[in-house]
């Protein structure tokens, strides 16, 4: 095939490029090229909010959109496309509101979520412009992924935690709930997706939901250590010293497992996702979380 990927340089984009061009797919991707560029893949440069005519001339059996923010850049994009037969956005679980009744439903009203604010509310507008013009879209709303080339200071700072031989600060009593999904199953899904065309349109994705308890110790584990726990408790907003709002939720996951029942496990991905992150620890963006644990938790 020959394959849009928007983004191409970052985390989920840059893994999905790499999946499709590995697997023998002439893969484009489009980004302003000011970080560097996977090999055997074709660049076209530019913001994606002013391509100017860089997409003439060109057809793509498909289309994965993973950098759409709000409806004005589905527009952009679509605008300046010729033609395409498949086209992928990938969202977030953030377009559900936290009031509604775990786990949320493919089926369930989208709309402000108070930890999420206007990322969420923004690809809410995104997904309706999509559909509005391109009504056999599929949109993707996954939990939190994770894997190679992720940047974000989630597992990453739990493996920090765990190279510098350091018991782990766990919010509370460790039981509110994450999930997350392994970025190669994001690629299979959407390979499933191209091969099965369901006519359900919107999917969750992820893997059942674990504690926080239970994804620092496989983080830890990961690194071949086992972690010692310290509950913080009290007052203190656990974003100063962990990754992740004091916002459990889980996602109905399945319309998914009747297409993709099988899934990386847990352990698996963590594993990839260390072997990764210890070679290019320049590339994450760390936040100061040591710093506040220092002067406050201990």
């Amino acid at each position: 095939m020959k394959i849009l990927v928007t983004g191409g340089t970052v985390f989920v984009s840059k893994y999905i490029a790499e999946y499709f061009s590995n697997k023998g797919h002439d893969v484009y991707v489009l980004n302003r090229n000011t970080k560097p560029q996977l090999p055997n893949v074709k660049l076209i440069q530019c913001n994606r909010n002013a391509i100017n005519g860089k997409l003439k001339g060109l057809f793509f059996d498909t289309v994965i959109d993973v950098t759409a923010y709000c409806a004005e850049e589905i527009h952009c994009l679509l605008d300046s496309l010729e033609s395409f037969d498949n086209f992928f956005m990938i969202s977030s679980s953030a377009v559900y509101p936290e009031t509604l009744k775990l786990p949320f439903n493919e089926n369930d009203i989208c709309g402000k979520n108070k930890f999420w604010g206007d990322y969420g509310t923004n690809k809410i507008q995104a997904e309706n412009a999509l559909l509005h013009r391109v009504p056999h879209a599929y949109i993707i709303r996954p939990p939190y992924l994770y894997g190679e080339y992720n940047n974000l200071y989630r597992e990453a700072f739990v493996f920090e935690c765990a190279e510098r031989d350091m018991p782990f600060y766990l919010p509370k009593d460790g039981a509110m709930p994450l999930q997350f999904f392994y970025v190669g199953d994001l690629c299979r899904f959407i390979e499933m997706l191209l091969k099965l065309r369901p006519v359900q349109k919107i999917f969750n994705v992820g893997n059942a939901p674990v504690t926080i308890k239970e994804w620092a110790a496989a983080c830890y584990n990961a690194v071949g250590k086992t972690p010692t726990f310290i509950n913080v408790f009290g007052e203190i907003e656990q974003r100063n010293y962990f990754p992740f709002y004091d916002y459990g939720y889980c996602l109905d996951t399945s319309a998914q497992s009747e297409i993709l029942p099988e899934l990386t496990p847990l352990k698996t991905g963590l594993t990839r996702a260390y072997k990764w992150y210890k070679n290019n620890k320049s590339a994450i963006n760390s936040k100061n979380y040591f710093d506040f644990i220092k002067n406050n938790l201990i």
